[in-house]
């Protein structure tokens, strides 16, 4: 046993008690181990060369490479930092390498005779590329060095352990997948952050619209599952699962309030007499806890009621209706944000002159760079940077579409909402309730705007300008899709997630002008107005256009943000969700998708949840998805310029063709 010190920045040096060639027993795993997710983990390093292990002493050792190098190799840190790439090769991604690294992970289950069953769960990082037999190697020679009265499995670390071990007998090697061992676990973070507010408990979104209108800003609402329509409170607790990329957890990222599944609340509930309490929740990355405080404590306005965002001013004077490929970026404040960014997609898609390699030329210390690692997803040796980045724009192009369509300008909308005094006299109202606060009309003006929106004939000039956009019959069974395109959404600080509506049910072109008042009138709904209204929005600057396309039949749909929303310090991965139809499956909430983390940097991905189905996409598709999952990643150096570390969030779908199609391109909010 080693008895080393080595400094950590404390104030005292911890002792090392890492252990090398020892079997390994419950209690000294619980000596060494620290605790991820709620569950107790070691950290291994098997030895080939001299047909031994070292345990690592968690509070000492944090990282398997460092310790690998500096402590069984003799290196300094800086001699591993000038070469930690190749480093990182040698031990993860060399089929005859020396070291095998990983980490066994403690975990407990209701047995078949009602007791608690112990076992223990080894796996590797999510880059390694383990062979079928050095698993079976890996594996055995844990098994053999473990206390025999605790069962051991495999976890496959990414889809090409998976398909290694596709053909091994899970007698020969008992194995557990990710999304088994966690897809039921008790609490999983969404959202991190805390807040100390009263919590209010609903059974049923009933019974929760009962009590909508007595909420406020300090309390933290808990259901099943939120509806889309929630109000901005101080947080949010789901206790049945939902994905991280649905609408309300996007909007808990947007708002900054933490958000997690916490399926053990009613047992809380009950024994702490938490409904109705005040108490202080805290969503990390690796727990979820709810503590009540015994008394109503001091609480300060949170930060959103200071927060004001200011719009670039509409432009209002007559545009015509363009196709999407005419639009830039710049022509958002004519346009829309939405059908802006698509415009940008088809420009960046057609020119391939943009630079989608900027993401990783940022420092990742200690390396001054990820553009070897591009080069090798492109599947290119030692590029010179032109030849990089043209690359990087044929890979995109290749890999997916933008999606045809029209724009209508916001001229349509004004041209509409000036043809009538009495919207105009009803607008007027609306301003001067919300200028002195009159909260009890609010609602009630936006409900009889939104009415005279909907019923108000149009103007014949603006009538002809939208039923123009598609003059062609549709075919039987054809229909097109009229979407919102607000100066007042995808905004960094202001996401709008499910904020405003849109129609998928147009068959005939004659319908268009009662679809698009319908997205006209989403603009002014209670809802939307206070939202805006909370962050300095004002009624007068926003203004709706609208993007009519021709509805795509998808096999798969779905949304991608690049990053991963519960580790937001992780480069790395971009995280996936999908199902079988159209995207807005996914982000309404109507099933509970397929969940996947695709690393774009080392490349694989790994399932993380099978939602509502019964088993995962075929590894054909799942290869397809890295190629969309990189595909995002590139384009975030782009669209998240000058800061191409910020996130995206992208909708897209798989067509019947087998073509990817991107139907929308926003700022994930973190």
């Amino acid at each position: 046993m080693s008895t080393a010190t080595l400094s950590t920045g404390a104030p005292e040096p911890l002792t090392d008690r890492t252990v090398v060639g020892e079997n390994l027993s419950l209690p000294l795993f619980r000596t060494l181990s620290g605790v991820l997710a709620g569950h107790p983990y070691l950290k291994v390093v098997v030895d080939r060369a001299e047909n031994t292990w070292h345990l690592l002493d968690t509070a000492v050792h944090p990282f398997h490479v460092d310790y690998t190098a500096t402590r069984v190799l003799g290196m300094d840190l800086a001699e591993l930092d000038a070469s930690l790439d190749e480093f990182n090769a040698s031990v993860y991604m060399d089929p005859e390498r020396r070291f095998l690294l990983g980490v066994l992970s403690l975990h407990t289950e209701p047995g078949d005779d009602g007791r608690e069953r112990t076992f223990l769960v080894l796996e590797t990082t999510e880059a390694d590329t383990m062979h079928g037999e050095l698993l079976q190697f890996f594996y055995d020679f844990v098994r053999e060095r473990v206390d025999g009265r605790l069962p051991l499995l495999l976890k496959p670390a990414n889809h090409g352990q998976e398909e290694e071990l596709a053909g091994v007998s899970e007698q020969r090697l008992p194995r557990v997948l990710s999304h088994e061992l966690f897809g039921n676990r008790t609490r999983t973070p969404l959202n991190t952050g805390e807040a100390t507010g009263r919590l209010r408990c609903f059974r049923t979104v009933e019974e929760y619209g009962a009590a909508a209108a007595g909420l406020g800003w300090s309390d933290i609402v808990a259901m099943p599952c939120l509806p889309d329509d929630v109000q901005r409170v101080a947080g949010f607790v789901n206790t049945a699962p939902i994905t991280p990329l649905s609408h309300t957890n996007v909007l808990a990222t947007g708002w900054g309030i933490p958000n997690a599944i916490v399926r053990d609340l009613d047992r809380l509930v009950e024994e702490d007499g938490l409904d109705g309490a005040w108490v202080r929740y805290r969503v990390r990355e690796d727990e979820v806890t709810l503590e009540r405080l015994e008394q109503a404590p001091e609480l300060r306005a949170p930060a959103w009621h200071q927060q004001r965002i200011r719009l670039e001013p509409p432009l209002l004077e007559d545009s015509p209706v363009l196709s999407l490929h005419r639009l830039r970026s710049a022509d958002r404040d004519r346009y829309g944000t939405k059908a802006a960014n698509l415009g940008e997609l088809h420009h960046v898609l057609d020119s391939r002159s943009a630079d989608l390699t900027a993401f990783y030329g940022r420092p990742r210390p200690p390396r001054e760079d990820l553009y070897g690692h591009l080069a090798a997803r492109l599947g290119l040796r030692s590029p010179s940077a032109p030849e990089l980045r043209a690359a990087a724009t044929k890979f995109v192009a290749d890999t997916v579409e933008a999606p045809d369509g029209v724009a209508l300008p916001f001229s349509l909308q004004h041209r509409f909402l000036t043809s009538s005094p009495a919207l105009q006299q009803g607008i007027g109202k609306l301003k001067m309730a919300l200028e002195l606060g009159a909260d009890d009309v609010v609602d009630s003006l936006c409900l009889q705007i939104q009415h005279l929106v909907r019923n108000t004939p149009m103007p014949e000039s603006v009538a002809g300008e939208i039923t123009r956009a598609f003059p062609a019959p549709l075919a039987a069974g054809d229909r097109l899709v009229v979407r919102s395109s607000s100066n007042a959404e995808d905004l960094p600080g202001f996401s709008a997630a499910g904020l405003y509506d849109s129609v998928t049910t147009v068959r005939d072109a004659g319908e268009l002008p009662d679809a698009v008042r319908q997205v006209w009138a989403s603009l002014l709904s209670p809802r939307s107005v206070r939202l805006r209204h909370q962050v300095g929005i004002s009624l007068d600057d926003t203004y709706m256009g609208v993007i009519v396309q021709a509805y795509v039949p998808a096999a798969l749909g779905g949304v991608m943000v690049t990053c991963d929303p519960t580790r937001r310090e992780d480069f790395r991965n971009v995280y996936l969700n999908c199902s079988p139809g159209s995207p807005e499956q996914v982000v309404e909430g109507a099933v509970l998708p397929q969940q996947y983390l695709y690393n774009t940097v080392e490349g694989g991905g790994r399932t993380v949840a099978l939602g509502t189905w019964s088993e995962g996409l075929p590894a054909a598709t799942r290869a397809r998805l890295a190629d969309l999952s990189l595909t995002g990643r590139l384009l975030q150096s782009h669209f998240s310029a000058p800061d191409v570390d910020d996130p995206l969030d992208i909708e897209w779908l798989l067509t019947d063709q087998g073509d990817f199609r991107l139907v929308q391109i926003r700022p994930y909010a973190l």
